[in-house]
């Protein structure tokens, strides 16, 4: 595999994964596949019926907002020594498969061309305020 910019910062052109780069990568593929299939388990657990609020999406896209405000204020604020894999692992791997901005964007496309535009924008709406106060708020109660 060939990268121009390994994980450490340097600038480097062509070559390949430093066993460093390989575990960060390894670390993101293993987070992102369990976030994906715990995404994927919640849809089958609690689906959307059609023309339906998404409600699913909202909540896994808040939860997953919530949980990388408490993420990063652990690793960035509270344990500054966290071992190198743990943002890799479960921020860009776990918590970027769990949540979902392309699904957000079919669940908004979907529901105005069958006809409940109402919903729709509603939906627009709501998902980045509360994605927005769970980061918010996740992180303030962490600090605290």
């Amino acid at each position: 595999m060939r990268t121009s910019a390994p994980c450490d910062g340097r600038r480097r052109v062509g070559g390949t994964l430093t066993r460093n780069e390989a575990k960060v990568l390894a670390a993101v593929a293993a987070g992102g596949g369990t976030g994906a299939l715990t995404r994927y388990a919640l849809s089958l657990w609690w689906p959307t019926p059609p023309g339906g609020f998404p409600w699913t999406t909202l909540v896994v896209n808040a939860a997953g907002c919530a949980a990388i405000g408490v993420l990063m204020v652990l690793v960035t604020e509270v344990r500054r020594q966290t071992h190198p894999l743990v943002r890799p692992l479960l921020g860009t791997g776990f918590l970027g498969g769990f949540t979902t901005f392309s699904t957000y964007a079919v669940d908004i496309e979907r529901l105005v061309r069958v006809g409940h535009a109402r919903t729709g924008l509603a939906y627009l709406a709501l998902t980045p305020v509360a994605a927005l106060a769970a980061v918010w708020g996740a992180a303030w109660a962490t600090r605290r």
